[in-house]
């Protein structure tokens, strides 16, 4: 069991990535797994998929510091440590030009994905480093590595969280804290399906169409894709791996 008796949090946790990666984490052993989200619907659905007794479930805003700092230490409290961090939450924003885009979306979008991902190593880290160390990682994106048209916000904000992913690695290295970003390309997931709408209103499916075109292995990444991934960045096995952008695209970006 790949990541046995560890406590893992997962920011966003009751999405489609989060959800997925919970769910396996579960099945490799982890002791014990926080799911964080906004959303409290969504929580209440997790809690009926999942069904674990091994879960806690936390209602939360990652870009407001209290909430960071109440969630980090939830789980400290619970279960005595933090093993693995996933930084996972995000938001797309919306789909237009930089000079139609509204400043109170490209706020929000900067504070969920830049400031959820600071706040989160931010409090997290000191838990952290009192027991050993761990892994965190933090869900960029293909848009973290290259521009799209029309979505600024959003792939202003997952470059910047290769970034901090950087900086966490080099603070982090002393106290055995690794840190690295995964970035997937579209994912079957409710985040696609609202920028395939922005995209083209009305015609999504379109959309859909012409994205799978430019992937070589022919299709979207599904949530258990990038949860694999995730699974091996918080297992022992990628123990000497920090710093590091790990493309998960299916070719999109050759």
């Amino acid at each position: 069991m790949e990541i046995k008796d560890k406590i893992a949090l997962i920011t966003g946790g009751a999405g489609g990535i989060g959800l997925a990666t919970a769910r396996l984490f579960l099945e490799e052993g982890a002791k014990g797994v926080a799911i964080v989200d906004y959303s409290k619907d969504n929580l209440k659905e997790a809690e009926k998929a999942l069904g674990n007794d091994k879960l806690m479930y936390i209602q939360a805003d990652v870009s407001q510091a209290e909430e960071v700092k109440n969630y980090t230490n939830k789980v400290k409290t619970e279960w005595g440590r933090i093993d693995i961090l996933f930084l996972n939450a995000g938001t797309e924003g919306v789909v237009k030009t930089m000079e139609h885009y509204p400043e109170e979306t490209f706020d929000q979008v900067i504070g969920v994905n830049v400031k959820g991902v600071w706040l989160g190593m931010k409090y997290a880290f000191p838990i952290m480093k009192t027991d050993g160390g761990g892994s965190v990682i933090i869900t960029s994106s293909v848009a973290g590595l290259r521009g799209t048209a029309q979505v600024s916000a959003y792939v202003a904000s997952k470059h910047a969280t290769v970034g901090l992913m950087r900086v966490g690695a080099l603070e982090g290295a002393p106290d055995k804290i690794r840190v690295n970003t995964i970035h997937p390309s579209p994912v079957d997931n409710r985040m696609m399906r609202s920028l395939e709408e922005g995209f083209a209103p009305g015609m999504g499916d379109t959309v859909k169409e012409n994205f799978t075109k430019m992937i070589p292995l022919g299709r979207y990444a599904s949530n258990e894709d990038i949860a694999d991934l995730a699974l091996f960045l918080a297992s022992d096995k990628s123990k000497f791996i920090t710093g590091a952008t790990y493309v998960i695209d299916g070719g999109f970006t050759i």
